[in-house]
């Protein structure tokens, strides 16, 4: 073990990249993919230190990459986003290709072992959570953050796969007694995500970003369910000459959340400098509200579920795959994920433009 960005961290490295995992909250980044002639590290670390503010919850000292969530948003009495996102993790196995770390969940019950794998040729992480020994509803997720703040203005593109129910966080997502602010309107439900309702009148586009300078943001996208033709769902988001992009099966994670961090929080840690950042996270949950108004099913009237039952006696596993790959110039926003073989997806843009790249989709359908 050793330091990473000021916080102890497990390595792996193969040909394929190189990713850092704390061993405290278990924050996946710095990761670095080594493309064709080119290293790529689409992860975001926190712009502070973990020593900065000792007295805040460890999931906002380590704060970077991708993290698992149980309960996603925490509950009473238990920290921010659950133990699994805080508490320590210990190293259970290894060998060249993976790394297998263990957690006892104290505000749930929860044993969870995190497995985090690679391939032979596959600029991938292939991830899974498997749960055990924990009883009744939680909801959960993933929390992949992306860093996007060397992009100039409205450069990235940030598409999903077809949804059928999207809605802005209902109320105030940003605190303003906290010096916060929020572009979006509250509660705007919307069909499309380059047409959402802005909090001053007007629309704007999210899948262009980085945007919106100055407010912090949540949407919420409940996926479609997967089929023969299309057997998961995905997120993508297209940077500087390559694009990062997440499977997963939509009746494990139904919905995808996007938190847009602009530099809208200036309290401390934020500052202001949380800047370019966003999260595309795959969750189970209603919003971020955390596992008591999860438990509520306010969505049921949609048939969307917000929580999983869980039983003690039997091991639930969570999977997703988080990749990247190279995109000629001029390659616009992702429109399709689809098979191309068993081990191999079809990426198209929205101009026509095709890349296929290698992945084990089978993973996640």
């Amino acid at each position: 073990m050793h330091y990473t960005h000021g916080e102890p961290s497990f390595n792996l490295t193969t040909a394929e990249l190189s990713l850092e995992i704390t061993a405290r909250a278990g924050h996946l980044a710095p990761v670095v993919f080594h493309l064709t002639g080119r290293d790529v590290s689409p992860y975001a670390l926190a712009p502070w230190s973990p020593t900065e503010f000792p007295e805040i919850p460890p999931l906002l000292s380590v704060l970077r990459g991708d993290f698992f969530c149980l309960p996603f948003g925490g509950q009473t009495n238990g920290p921010p986003h659950g133990d699994p996102a805080n508490a320590q993790w210990i190293l259970a196995a290894r060998d060249d290709r993976s790394i297998h770390l263990t957690l006892e969940a104290a505000d749930s019950g929860a044993h969870v072992r995190k497995i985090l794998s690679t391939r032979d040729g596959h600029h991938a992480i292939y991830s899974e959570h498997l749960i055990s020994n924990v009883s009744g509803d939680f909801n959960y997720g993933n929390h992949p953050i992306l860093d996007l703040s060397h992009l100039p203005t409205d450069s990235g593109r940030i598409t999903t796969s077809p949804f059928r129910w999207a809605s802005v966080y209902p109320g105030q997502f940003a605190n303003p007694a906290e010096g916060e602010t929020q572009a979006l309107a509250g509660g705007s439900a919307f069909t499309d995500l380059s047409e959402v309702n802005l909090a001053n009148g007007g629309t704007t586009d999210l899948t262009r970003y980085p945007s919106r300078i100055g407010h912090e943001d949540l949407v919420m996208l409940v996926n479609e369910p997967a089929n023969d033709d299309q057997p998961f769902a995905w997120s993508a988001v297209v940077l500087d000459g390559y694009l990062w992009f997440a499977l997963k099966n939509p009746a494990d994670f139904p919905s995808t959340l996007l938190w847009i961090s602009n530099g809208g929080r200036t309290a401390a840690p934020w500052n202001a400098r949380h800047l370019g950042r966003i999260g595309i996270e795959e969750v189970c949950s209603y919003f971020c509200d955390g596992v008591e108004i999860s438990r509520e099913n306010r969505l049921s009237a949609h048939s969307i579920p917000t929580t999983r039952h869980f039983n003690p006696d039997e091991t639930v596993s969570l999977r997703i795959v988080q990749a990247v790959a190279l995109t000629p110039e001029g390659f616009g926003s992702v429109r399709q994920i689809k098979p191309a073989a068993h081990s191999a997806v079809t990426i198209t843009d929205e101009f026509g433009h095709e890349i296929v790249v290698a992945i084990d989709w089978t993973f996640v359908a």
